[in-house]
């Protein structure tokens, strides 16, 4: 398919599942902001290369996800830089772990306020002018934790079901327009957020990086191996495609039999 001529926002796209996604898009014709964390020349760089390897325009914000003022500037600063937006992606996220009783409030705020009100504010934003021009593509990217929960992770799993929640509603605000709202759930991703859980895990158990990656993945995976942000990006790929369009509000797992069990 070719996505020449659109344009598309994906958050915490810097590395991990958002870069998976962003380099599927490019690849495909669509001008790109990336948004995320990066010392300002690798980010430049990165820049650079998916702007000069797809032959697309690449522009960058460093909105903070967690404040709804820059959530706003990032649209609007795409929407200047590549004319308009056609696609966001909703990918930031960020994770702790503790028992209810010991979770400490701000951490629940962060994560409430990255993990599910972003998507919210951004998919506010970008949903008039999709509207407009009677064409979109929100997907935001959720977890199989916003199917099936997990101990030590409230406020993940609180955010995640809530993005789920959130993309039905959308999907059911626009079902009758060409924009289209779906959800994908990856389970283990092999990303820096999923290493330091890993790192922490061997740490905790006293074993090798290598064991706890593996009871990790054995624990909850039954495919026992991670999916890839190149998988994720091409499901994103297909979501943007005409043969998708009567996809909406769907939760889509991308878990290695996870939730089958």
């Amino acid at each position: 398919m070719s996505l020449r001529g659109k344009a598309a926002i994906v958050t915490g796209s810097t590395s991990g599942i958002g870069l998976g996604i962003v380099r599927a898009l490019a690849k495909e014709g669509a001008d790109i902001l990336l948004n995320g964390l990066g010392r300002s020349a690798d980010v430049a760089e990165l820049q650079k290369s998916i702007a000069k390897d797809n032959d697309v325009r690449v522009a960058y914000s460093n909105a903070d996800m967690s404040k709804a003022s820059a959530i706003l500037a990032m649209v609007d600063c795409a929407t200047q830089e590549l004319g308009h937006v056609d696609i966001l992606v909703n990918n930031a996220g960020i994770q702790f772990t503790a028992p209810v009783q010991e979770f400490p409030d701000d951490r629940w705020d962060a994560i409430i306020s990255i993990n599910l009100s972003a998507a919210f504010h951004a998919t506010k934003a970008v949903l008039p002018q999709m509207l407009d021009r009677n064409w979109g593509r929100i997907i935001n990217v959720a977890s199989t934790h916003g199917l099936v929960a997990s101990v030590e992770k409230s406020a993940y799993v609180a955010a995640k079901h809530g993005v789920v929640g959130l993309t039905k509603v959308v999907a059911l605000e626009t079902a009758k327009s060409g924009v289209t709202c779906n959800a994908i759930c990856p389970g283990w991703v092999l990303t820096p957020l999923v290493q330091k859980q890993i790192e922490d895990r061997a740490q905790h158990d006293h074993v090798a990086v290598a064991d706890a990656k593996h009871d990790l993945l054995a624990e909850k995976q039954p495919s026992e191996e991670f999916a890839t942000p190149e998988q994720l990006g091409a499901l994103a790929l297909f979501l943007c495609s005409d043969a998708a369009a009567q996809i909406r509000g769907a939760a889509l797992p991308v878990d290695g039999g996870w939730i089958a069990q």
